[in-house]
């Protein structure tokens, strides 16, 4: 029996649950579902289920991925009309297909991912000074930013991880920004921490609390194509 990866959203509903919530709530859903999960074994066993990249609380997106063992045969249609049934609000099963048991950990694969950020911006603001500021961010070599983590302070180099220039267009009274962000074996990079950089470094004068995050695809890159998990 393969691993069921599966292609899901996190939608606005749940905006603001933890990674951790969110995973929580697809453990409970097969669950519910009554599918026949694969356990680790030992003195805590729990359910064989991974995702490919966490994502930040307050972040929506249109593309996870999943994977989760069997320890039987289920059927791909009916275990995904089983989970669909009892998914939160939230929650959409986009796609689904099985893949070999021994196949590489999702975390180990995916190395793209992508955003769009929209933020409100006044009438009368300048979208030109916007734009430079977003010229100059693209330009730079290198920009130094210090993260703040539990653990304390630690230096990083943004440029390493931004995959492709920042595009910026406007809609109406908002403008909205295209992030492409490489996913590393020794890290990566927030589009929120992207725009505390732009804000802070680069005069870049927006309200960045109201700005609204969309991770729009994760994708595995070789050679320079984007192939989605789903379609490995």
């Amino acid at each position: 029996m393969g691993k069921l990866r599966l292609e899901i959203t996190k939608g606005e509903e749940i905006r603001y649950i933890s990674h951790l919530d969110y995973a929580s709530a697809m453990e409970r859903a097969v669950i519910r579902a009554k599918l026949p999960a694969a356990y680790s074994e030992g003195f805590n066993p729990h359910m064989k289920l991974s995702f490919a990249s966490a994502l930040a609380v307050g972040v929506t997106s249109q593309a996870e991925y999943m994977d989760i063992e069997f320890k039987e045969d289920v059927d791909l249609k009916k275990g995904i009309q089983q989970l669909t049934a009892v998914l939160p609000p939230g929650i959409e099963v986009k796609s689904g297909k099985y893949v070999p048991t021994n196949a590489p950990a999702l975390m180990a694969l995916v190395n793209l991912a992508t955003y769009d950020v929209i933020v409100p911006v006044n009438k009368v603001q300048d979208i030109g000074t916007l734009e430079e500021s977003i010229r100059l961010f693209n330009k730079a070599q290198e920009i130094l930013y210090t993260r703040q983590t539990p653990k304390g302070r630690k230096e990083i180099e943004a440029k390493q991880y931004i995959a492709k220039d920042i595009c910026l267009s406007q809609l109406d009274n908002e403008i909205k920004l295209v992030i492409d962000i490489k996913i590393t074996p020794t890290g990566s990079i927030k589009p929120g921490e992207i725009l505390d950089i732009l804000v802070s470094m680069f005069d870049f004068v927006i309200d960045k609390d109201k700005a609204l995050i969309n991770r729009t695809g994760l994708y595995v890159v070789k050679n320079e194509n984007r192939v989605k998990p789903i379609d490995l």
